[in-house]
């Protein structure tokens, strides 16, 4: 029973820092890479779809992204989408691909980014605590059940604390590589 209390924790947490993972990789860097169009949906046949489920993205060089529609009549709606998407990158068409060049980022732009990475870190962070909180506050109610005792309650309450330390660490490991390539020049 406390096995898989602390096996549901580790999972929890570990999709916490998968989320930290995929929020992180929206903050572009001064690299072009797929993953940044991945907020990026364009209307399909009326339905809102994954710009990388009509188009093929691939890294043309170090600063563009190719983006090539599956169906030449999305070209100017796929455009259109990644204009009004809050990413700041201005396409330029050429027949069916779209170019998208990634701007150099600024000093400023920069410790902007690094601010809403350090945000994203700390929500993480404390997603990672309410875990730890609701995974101590289901192994109280078994010793207020009497189904474990308070030893086993302090050992367990100690082991949940390590696998939350280990966690937070990893944040923090995810933030520093982050810190460094948005810093990277």
């Amino acid at each position: 029973m406390i096995e898989d209390i602390k096996q549901d924790a580790k999972a929890r947490m570990g999709k916490a820092l998968d989320a930290l993972a995929g929020n992180f990789n929206k903050i572009r860097t001064g690299r072009a890479h797929p993953s940044i169009l991945d907020s990026i949906h364009v209307s399909y046949y009326g339905t809102d779809t994954p710009l990388s489920q009509v188009a093929n993205i691939i890294v043309e060089d170090a600063r563009t992204l190719s983006v090539t529609p599956w169906e030449k009549s999305l070209v100017p709606d796929i455009e259109k989408a990644i204009m009004k998407s809050d990413l700041g990158l201005n396409p330029s068409t050429a027949g069916a691909v779209i170019r998208i060049p990634m701007p150099a980022l600024t000093e400023e732009t920069r410790k902007n980014f690094i601010r809403q990475a350090k945000g994203e870190a700390e929500t993480a962070r404390v997603s990672i605590r309410n875990i730890r909180r609701d995974a101590l506050t289901v192994v109280k109610t078994l010793v207020k059940d009497k189904e474990i005792s308070e030893d086993d309650e302090r050992r367990t309450g100690d082991e949940i604390q390590k696998i939350t330390d280990q966690f937070v660490a990893g944040v923090d490991q995810a933030l520093v590589a982050k810190e460094k390539d948005l810093m990277e020049i």
